[in-house]
This record gives C-alpha cells, sequence and structure tokens, in this order.
C-alpha cells in the first residue's frame, strides 16, 4: 500500500510517488537479480527533489519485522541495512520517498568479497559527448586486453559506469588495487581528459576517473535505480555499440521511457554473472605495466 500516492517528488515533469511506485514495481523481475542480498542505503526525498533529500542506511527501528535486514560492522558499532529481495521490499522503499536505493559491490553474507568492481566516470561539468564516450570505451578497451569483459549502464547523472563481474574471491584492499591501478594506466594514456583529482577545484575540466565505490561500505546508484534529477532519469544498462554510434547518453533512459526500453532489449547484463574473473592475473599485469 502506496501512503499519499498523488506527492508530487519530481516538480518539473509532475511525477508522483504513485508513478514512482508503479515503475518500480514493473522493473522488480528485472532489476531484483541485480541487487538481492546487497546492503542498501536508502537516498529518500519526503518533499521531492526540490527541496534537500538525505541518506538513510540503518533500518533497526520504525520499520516492518517481515523486511530483510542485514546487520553491518562499523566504527564504534553496527548498522542494518535493509536487503531487497522481492517486489514488496521494493514497493516499502518507494513509500519511504526513496527515490535511488544504493548498493554495496558485494553480497552478504559475504559482504567482504565484492563480486563486481565499478568505474564511475564523473565529468566535472557538462563533458563534451564525444570526449566522455572516448573515456568511457578507453575503460573498456584497457579492461579488454587484460582480458576483462565489461558492461556498462548510464549512471543517470552526468557519466557512466562501467562494471566488471568478479569470482568473489577478492577482497576490498585488492579490488581497490585493481581499480586504481586501471584509473592510472587510463590516465597515464590521456592526462588531458582524464584525472584522479578528488576535489573539483582541482580537475581542470577533466573527467574525474572515480574508483571510490570498491570500498567497503561503499555504494554505486542501483542497476534500473531512477535518479532524484528533473526528467527522472534512470541508471540504465546500455549497450556498448550503442555508446559506440553515441545514441546513448548519461541521462537517456527515464521513468516514463524505460517500459519501451525493456520491450525493445530486455535486461543487457542478464548473463553479466556467468563472466565472472578472477582479478589476480590482471592485477599482476598491471603491475608490471608501471
Amino acid at each position: 500500500m502506496i501512503t499519499h500516492p498523488e506527492k508530487v517528488l519530481f516538480p518539473e515533469s509532475g511525477i508522483t510517488k504513485g508513478e514512482l511506485a508503479a515503475y518500480y514495481e514493473a522493473v522488480a523481475p528485472i532489476m531484483l537479480p541485480h541487487i538481492q542480498s546487497r546492503p542498501v542505503t536508502m537516498e529518500r526525498f519526503p518533499s521531492g527533489i526540490g527541496q534537500k533529500g538525505f541518506l538513510q542506511k540503518d533500518v533497526s527501528k520504525g520499520f516492518p519485522e517481515w523486511l530483510a535486514r542485514v546487520e553491518v560492522p562499523k566504527k564504534g558499532g553496527v548498522v542494518h541495512h535493509p536487503l531487497v529481495g522481492d517486489a514488496r521490499s521494493l514497493l516499502w522503499l518507494a513509500n519511504q520517498n526513496c527515490i535511488t536505493p544504493h548498493v554495496w559491490t558485494s553480497h552478504a553474507p559475504n559482504l567482504y568479497q565484492p563480486d563486481i568492481c565499478v568505474f564511475d566516470l564523473d565529468p566535472t561539468e557538462d563533458e563534451d559527448a564525444d570526449i566522455l564516450r572516448a573515456a568511457s570505451l578507453a575503460v573498456r578497451n584497457l579492461l579488454a586486453e587484460l582480458g576483462l569483459p565489461s558492461w556498462v549502464k548510464t549512471s543517470g547523472s552526468k557519466g557512466f559506469h562501467i562494471v566488471v563481474p568478479l569470482d568473489g574471491k577478492s577482497d576490498f584492499d585488492e579490488v581497490s588495487a585493481f581499480a586504481n591501478a586501471i584509473a592510472a594506466v587510463l590516465i597515464k594514456r590521456d592526462p588531458t581528459h582524464l584525472t584522479q583529482e578528488f576535489s573539483k577545484a582541482d580537475r581542470g575540466g577533466r573527467i574525474f576517473v572515480d574508483t571510490g565505490r570498491n570500498g567497503y561500505s561503499a555504494t554505486f546508484a542501483a542497476t534500473y535505480a531512477v535518479r532524484a534529477r528533473p526528467g527522472a532519469p534512470v541508471s540504465a544498462p546500455c549497450a556498448w555499440e550503442e555508446l559506440e554510434r553515441g545514441q546513448v547518453g548519461p541521462q537517456t533512459f527515464t521513468l516514463r521511457t524505460m517500459a519501451s526500453r525493456i520491450v525493445d532489449v530486455g535486461d543487457l547484463w542478464l548473463d553479466m554473472p556467468e563472466h565472472a574473473a578472477s582479478l589476480r592475473g590482471p592485477l599482476e599485469q598491471l603491475q608490471a605495466q608501471r
């Protein structure tokens, strides 16, 4: 039961809480396999995106007993993250005015062994589409040189998320070391357009190769998640060929266009887990190059 379905969450387009919930209910069959058992952080906007939202990790009190949770250690205590394994749980998030669920790169109960590595290309400004596309393809090509297939999705914000499926045998330190080594090679090859400078003031207009999504308790926008931006863009899988042809941008897909998109292409990440790889060999190759 969605309370106050008439509440407008996206003022510019008139998208309501009810419409957000209907989207998540419709997309649940293909979204859930990508997020189930992953600790969730909710990005909530009780007054819509026109007002400041907040991030919520802990669901210790005031939440339904049927909602699955996982206890996660943190400095000085624990956090009880929600787990979303069925449509009811996904709708419960929507009813909390959670526009974007953000998820870990590991699954419960194996919280310390990530099964994906994420590269978040984050333009400092509205980067030229050709430069952003070239940077995304450069990540794909370097990973391919190391024998690693990769998948891509729009961020629903300013850039793209590029993901490598892993066998779950590496810990966060090893995955982070790998991601940083990849970033270092990319920047060495194209220092004009790429950087790992965290401060926007130090980026000089370059694209930030964000590898920070690969640390313990770090998150990224869930696959098929709506983003809290005008028009309700969706962080949706796309094909490398679409990116090569310039057919997709970071906000191409939206809550209102995803139904037809899914009918046309299905879940482009469906077979990704079948290609899970070890990082041991690729990491050794990278270290030899540096």
